[in-house]
């Protein structure tokens, strides 16, 4: 594994983080996002999750933003707010270098720290296999797949939804 340091995410972080988020909307299916945000947007949805204290850090390998990760709302009602979705990109040429799976796990620590109760992984297209494969790791669950819901770079894509308690999951009141 290549050696990481998983921080905090800083301002200063945006532009490396908008190039990776790039590459996975211009060239992948983990995003279902059909043009990528510039600068300015990814910056205003960081500081959205920040004023609501979600966790979110960046992984840094040789003084370079390797990937990143974020924890957010699973669903905008009141009866969710215990509960939280991941989001997790890496740059192409970190892939395979257990940076995802370093990035989730801190996630989770996190989210639990701060009371969360489940977490669930909406990984884009049954191909992404190593997504999969890094929640199943990091103790999720299969749920299920949504067929064919989202259509990107010209064919029909799934949704595979899965899951993971966190502290007490649901086993006390939050």
């Amino acid at each position: 594994m290549t050696e990481v340091n998983i921080r905090e995410v800083r301002d200063g972080d945006i532009p490396a983080i908008t190039r990776i988020y790039a590459d996975a909307v211009a060239n992948g299916t983990a995003s279902f996002e059909l043009r990528p945000p510039d600068e300015a947007e990814m910056a205003r949805r960081k500081a959205a999750l920040i004023a609501k204290d979600y966790p979110y850090f960046v992984a840094e390998s040789a003084n370079t933003v390797a990937g990143y990760a974020y924890a957010g709302p699973y669903r905008d009602r009141p009866a969710y707010d215990w509960c939280v979705e991941d989001s997790i990109y890496v740059a192409p040429k970190f892939h395979r270098q257990g940076i995802g799976r370093t990035l989730l796990e801190r996630l989770i620590l996190e989210s639990e720290a701060r009371g969360y109760r489940q977490m669930i992984g909406v990984i884009g297209d049954t191909a992404n296999v190593a997504s999969v494969a890094v929640h199943a790791a990091a103790g999720f669950r299969l749920i299920g797949t949504f067929q064919s819901i989202g259509f990107k770079h010209g064919r029909w894509l799934d949704t595979v939804l899965m899951q993971r308690a966190l502290g007490k999951g649901d086993g006390a009141p939050p």
